[in-house]
């Protein structure tokens, strides 16, 4: 098999294609492999339109970048012709190893779309050798390939929840099918307000969805969401998800240790011995702060016992149990926060744990069904 064969394998050509030339272009840097292909003169080329075979009424010469041969980089380039269909009139062809309006093959496309989904755009342009501009248009593409599939007529309950996207408050919100295990997402949208849920609506009804036919969202406990689900999202219960309860609470601790520590100094590791659950590992240090501690008489202490002690209401077999769990856990914490002077913060997570009990217990009621 000599070097020509080798090429065209590896390009997987057909015919009429071939490789006509093959040159290193060593000026460059980092070097340049040139792959040129053409067609026999007289070849026929299928119309784009309804494949009839024709003849070619023009041609254009174009570029592709391919993937790297060793070290090198692999450009292809083939006049490519415009034919003449008795139907159709003049069109230009498609080539089989590229996308229509892409300046990369197909095979140079998949590859840098796999680098794509394990790291940032930019750095994977870097590794390829093409600016982060190009690689954005290429993932757009697919993108809103993938997105033109989707069917959202079944959705009947959605998941959200906003995440920082970089630093400062540069947020997106992710919504997601609460009803399936894999591949959940359906729809992610720069901010974290009311308008997020606006943007879902639109994006839903756009893929044979209907805002009517939510049933449940399941969110925090964030004002301009059960807003915005109020407004957009009319017909669906919410339930406030427990992870978002837990995170109040640890918040809460975490606020009453910063302004304890300011008047009475707690043990070297105590933040991170109280911002862990009781059953997460703890270091040795984190162990010794913790013991310290509780010997102390601590409203530290006091905040962190009270969010250990919502596992008590996660456990709750059932609906009733755990309103009945959740009013009794709110009445002995109030109690034990009686004249503190520094869990304003943990208060304020109670009142929120109060006024939103209906929807945090909800939850229990569709484990039920």
């Amino acid at each position: 098999m000599n070097t020509n064969e080798i090429m065209v394998l590896g390009l997987g050509l057909q015919a009429p294609w071939h490789l006509k030339s093959q040159h290193l272009d060593m000026a460059k840097n980092p070097h340049e492999l040139h792959l040129k292909i053409g067609a026999e003169r007289g070849s026929q080329y299928p119309c784009p339109e309804c494949q009839r075979m024709c003849s070619a009424h023009d041609f254009t010469e174009k570029r592709w970048r391919h993937l790297n041969f060793f070290q090198h980089h692999c450009h292809i380039i083939a006049r490519v012709p415009r034919v003449r269909c008795p139907e159709h009139g003049v069109r230009q062809i498609k080539v089989p190893w590229a996308r229509e309006g892409s300046g990369f093959t197909l095979l140079f496309e998949q590859a840098a779309l796999t680098l794509v989904r394990e790291m940032p755009v930019q750095a994977a342009a870097r590794i390829i050798g093409i600016t982060d501009k190009r690689l954005w248009r290429v993932v757009f593409h697919y993108v809103s390939q993938a997105l033109s599939q989707f069917d959202f007529s079944e959705v009947r309950a959605v998941g959200l929840d906003e995440t920082a996207c970089k630093r400062g408050h540069n947020y997106v919100t992710t919504f997601i099918d609460m009803e399936k295990s894999s591949e959940p997402v359906l729809f992610v949208t720069p901010g974290k307000g009311k308008e997020t849920v606006r943007d879902f609506k639109a994006a839903l009804e756009s893929k044979g969805g209907n805002a009517a036919n939510i049933a449940e969202v399941v969110c925090d406990m964030s004002p301009a969401f059960l807003s915005g689900i109020r407004e957009y999202l009319p017909e669906s219960e919410v339930t406030v998800d427990w992870f978002h309860v837990v995170q109040k609470f640890v918040k809460s601790v975490d606020e009453t240790r910063k302004l304890e520590h300011r008047h009475t100094p707690l043990p070297k590791g105590t933040r991170f011995a109280v911002l862990k659950g009781r059953k997460k590992r703890l270091t040795t240090t984190q162990i010794n702060a913790l013991d310290a501690l509780l010997e102390m008489k601590s409203e530290t202490v006091t905040a962190w016992k009270i969010k250990e002690s919502l596992a008590w209401i996660r456990n709750a077999e059932n609906l009733e149990q755990a309103k009945e769990r959740i009013q009794v856990f709110i009445k002995k914490a109030m109690k034990l926060l009686e004249g503190s002077k520094y869990t304003a913060s943990v208060i304020a997570a109670l009142e929120t744990l109060k006024k939103h009990e209906n929807r945090i217990i909800q939850r229990w009621g569709i484990q039920k069904q």
